[in-house]
């Protein structure tokens, strides 16, 4: 992620905002993987992790940083993402067109993970699921949340959760062929 948090807009004294600084500074890298699994794109993931930040630092007063800070960042990521995904210019946009710059694929953190075959592989399987399918099996298995904690994000009960797991991995699986070792590892884990 090349995203930095400057201080533009805060208050240098206020030590709620010094909190926000480093709890932020330190969130970007984890909260950009996150992004970057669940729309493909790391523009996208950049614009997401942007805005969320912008929604956590507005309510960052109310959270209590130990405890909850985690999950509250996940949802308002998911949220963040849900949202983009609902607006009626993002379903007419078209990404088959030819990109006039070549990325530095070293420079986004996000990509650092996806360099092997199989990987790979998974990440575009995974772009063509739609999105509620995308982000229950990103939350249950990158975040590695239970089924629990999913529907909570979600907010659907964890019945709707693990239909959208099995029907996610089944579609996964017919996208590579059933050969990859990472479904199997998945479908074990669906139990929970």
């Amino acid at each position: 992620m090349r995203l930095r948090v400057t201080g533009v807009g805060m208050r240098r004294k206020d030590p709620e905002d010094e909190a926000f600084r480093r709890f932020a500074e330190s969130a970007i890298p984890a909260m950009g993987r996150l992004a970057y699994l669940l729309c493909g794109d790391g523009h996208t993931a950049d614009d997401l992790v942007q805005a969320s930040l912008i929604k956590l630092h507005r309510a960052w007063r109310r959270i209590d940083p130990p405890v909850g800070v985690d999950a509250y960042v996940r949802t308002v990521l998911l949220r963040c993402w849900l949202d983009e995904q609902r607006k009626p210019w993002r379903r007419r946009e078209s990404r088959d067109g030819v990109v006039p710059d070549l990325p530095d694929d070293l420079a986004d953190p996000a990509l650092v993970d996806w360099t092997s075959g199989d990987t790979e592989a998974l990440r575009k399987a995974l772009a063509t699921l739609p999105a509620l399918q995308r982000a229950a099996v990103v939350l249950r298995f990158y975040s590695q949340l239970s089924i629990a904690e999913t529907a909570a994000a979600l907010r659907c009960t964890e019945g709707t959760v693990k239909s959208r797991t099995a029907r996610g991995l089944a579609a996964l699986r017919a996208a590579l062929s059933g050969t990859s070792e990472d479904l199997i590892t998945m479908e074990r884990r669906t139990d929970r």
